[in-house]
């Protein structure tokens, strides 16, 4: 009984300064709320990533031919060939989902009445698995048109938007590329935009690679494209991939062979220092509270002063008195904590509410930490108040004016 006798003098004696209480309060509610918000940007910066990640393509592992001899012939021998991705497939089975590889020439096309160069690209119906392609309409290539070497073509959002209006007019339209008909059968879009970074540019024209070869006097793959069936085994893969390479070619050809993983642990890095930025500026934030705590605290004492007098007069013992003051310190603490943890979590909660098709995790492991911080608080910075008022001398505590 005597702590809930103490629970409730403590609360009557704040609730009796409400302003006083609420502010001391307030630096707990923006630390705590800064918290939860710098571990919830954290882990939804993160999560953004990995996806941006996973858009550009799952588990992909690229190559290209890099540097080799200064003659022509031995050069054009080094690149990568049509006959090196059959081989990594053959080799590599069921390690990997798929390979494809990418060749890559240029037209000028009409468009909108002016001629502009068009990125024309060649590939086979294992492209948009790969790359991880969204089809907006009609079809990707099949087996069919690969071995057939048929004359079809699908455009990106972009281009089919501005030759033909939109996606779905384009579907059955015949365009001419390097003076040969062909019809669009459908059209696509990267699932994360890469803004010209990769082989597809907003403006390109996407035909089967059989086809492609009708335009380029030398063969070259670049990049070819694997996606492992596994994350574990990205990184053994990319080392697969370039044995197989340089044991297809002569020894003085070098390869680029690299996959995703270091985009993603840079990525993840710059994360991280971000977040300890942030939990370092809501750390100094929730000390500087504690330090208006342990001020307004000090005060306090100082002001009841003769309270404590009467209190030990009628037979308080020093440790209760210290058990009253320690516990509005705490109550202060853990007030202003559980509002700025509420504050903290209803920001990501609106979000979800108001903005469709965005969810933002909220990390339980910060809630109890903001918690047993916003209590850890209230006991350190409230024990040299709560002490000072436990060591008052009765006799000139009740002399106090």
């Amino acid at each position: 009984m005597h702590l809930v006798e103490a629970l409730r003098s403590s609360i009557l004696a704040l609730a009796s300064n409400k302003t006083r209480t609420f502010l001391t309060a307030l630096g707990l509610v923006i630390g705590n709320a800064s918290v939860i918000l710098v571990v919830t940007i954290s882990l939804t910066s993160r999560e953004m990533i990995l996806e941006q990640i996973r858009g550009i393509g799952s588990n992909m592992v690229y190559a290209y031919y890099e540097a080799g001899s200064m003659t022509a012939t031995s050069v054009e021998a080094d690149f990568v060939k049509t006959a090196d991705v059959e081989a990594v497939r053959r080799q590599l089975g069921s390690r990997i989902v798929a390979a494809t590889g990418v060749m890559t020439n240029y037209d000028r096309l009409v468009i909108e009445g002016k001629e502009e160069d068009v990125a024309v690209i060649g590939s086979d119906d294992h492209y948009a698995t790969v790359r991880n392609l969204v089809l907006l309409s009609g079809r990707f290539f099949d087996s069919s048109d690969i071995a057939l070497r048929q004359k079809v073509a699908l455009l990106t959002e972009r281009l089919a938007r501005r030759l033909y209006g939109n996606q779905r007019g384009a579907i059955g339209q015949v365009m001419k590329v390097h003076g040969l008909q062909f019809t669009i059968v459908g059209t696509f879009k990267e699932r994360t935009e890469s803004f010209g970074q990769t082989e597809l540019a907003g403006e390109t024209v996407l035909i089967p690679i059989t086809v492609i070869r009708y335009f380029t006097p030398v063969e070259r793959i670049d990049p070819m494209y694997v996606q492992a069936r596994t994350a574990e085994d990205v990184v053994p893969v990319t080392g697969l991939i370039k044995t197989i390479l340089e044991s297809r070619h002569r020894a003085g050809a070098k390869y680029r062979v690299d996959n995703l993983a270091g985009m993603l642990e840079t990525a993840s890095t710059i994360t991280l220092i971000l977040t300890l930025v942030l939990i370092l500026v809501a750390a100094i934030a929730l000390v500087i509270s504690g330090i208006g705590i342990m001020n307004i605290m000090l005060v306090t004492v100082t002001e009841r002063t003769r309270e404590i007098g009467v209190r030990m007069a009628v037979g308080a013992s020093r440790g209760a008195v210290m058990q009253q003051f320690l516990l509005e310190a705490v109550l202060i603490s853990l007030g202003g904590g559980l509002a700025g943890i509420a504050a903290g979590i209803a920001v990501p909660l609106s979000v979800r509410l108001f903005v469709d098709g965005i969810a933002i995790p909220i990390s339980g492991v910060a809630v109890a930490v903001a918690f047993l911080v916003s209590f850890g608080v209230g006991i350190v910075f409230g024990i040299l108040p709560a002490s000072r008022a436990s060591r008052l001398n009765p006799t000139e505590a009740l002399r106090y004016e």
